[in-house]
């Protein structure tokens, strides 16, 4: 799914592709990985501007997953979290400020506006939450959790899981296609009605940019914290 242009897919070994998502998502690691870089060039005990910026963003999330997630693990997942939120605050906005289209192909835009992506996040994080589950408590314990209050509710915990996995994807898929929706319609009614309509139209876009950037924001936000609370309860000994 795409805003203004349709998508470029290639059939790869008997898979599909979409070169729109997969240049997106590159670019976004390349701004991930020189926003770190930059602030992390000086390290000195005596921590200047970007020092401080890049600091303040570590202590930010090491307090996501730290208000789920505690003792050793909540220190492990430290970085996962640290990464997970830079780069879902950078591929939230980028469609916003930076839109490609080439004869009606979307090459650049919003990697999380595709729910393609979304999923598959979603996916990784439960992944990644039944994985330290099994290794923290074992096979057996963690899989007995599924069991608990009693046998009957396996049925109800697996839904809960699918339902997760669902919700955890779709949430931030639709928050981010609908903000460059709406803003994809303003720009269009803008261009499209004349000088006046232009000037009349263009206080409503700014307004609703800096609206869908504050809105992709929390949706990082959100994204890392509902993870690290998944993930919390899998490592957890359930009480019946």
């Amino acid at each position: 799914m795409t805003i203004g242009g349709s998508n470029h897919t290639f059939t790869f070994l008997g898979l599909t592709f979409n070169l729109g998502n997969m240049i997106s998502i590159l670019l976004a690691c390349l701004i991930v990985l020189a926003l770190v870089y930059g602030l992390s060039r000086h390290i000195t005990m005596k921590p200047g501007k970007a020092q401080n910026v890049l600091e303040y963003i570590v202590d930010f999330t090491n307090g996501i997953v730290g208000g789920s997630v505690s003792g050793e693990a909540s220190r492990m997942l430290g970085l996962w979290g640290f990464t997970l939120f830079l780069f879902l605050l950078v591929a939230n906005n980028m469609g916003l400020f930076l839109h490609i289209d080439v004869s009606g192909i979307t090459y650049v835009k919003s990697p999380t506006s595709d729910p393609v992506v979304t999923m598959t996040f979603s996916l990784m994080t439960l992944m990644l939450a039944q994985y330290l589950g099994v290794r923290t408590l074992g096979y057996k314990q963690h899989f007995e959790n599924y069991l608990k209050p009693f046998k009957l509710f396996l049925v109800v915990n697996l839904f809960e899981e699918f339902t997760n996995f669902l919700t955890l994807g779709l949430r931030l898929f639709g928050n981010i296609l609908s903000g460059e929706m709406l803003l994809t319609m303003i720009t269009g009614m803008a261009t499209g009605g004349g000088p006046v309509m232009w000037v009349a139209m263009l206080p409503l876009e700014l307004v609703w940019q800096g609206f869908s950037v504050f809105i992709s924001c929390i949706q990082a936000y959100v994204f890392v914290t509902l993870s690290s609370v998944y993930i919390s309860q899998k490592i957890e000994i359930e009480e019946v």
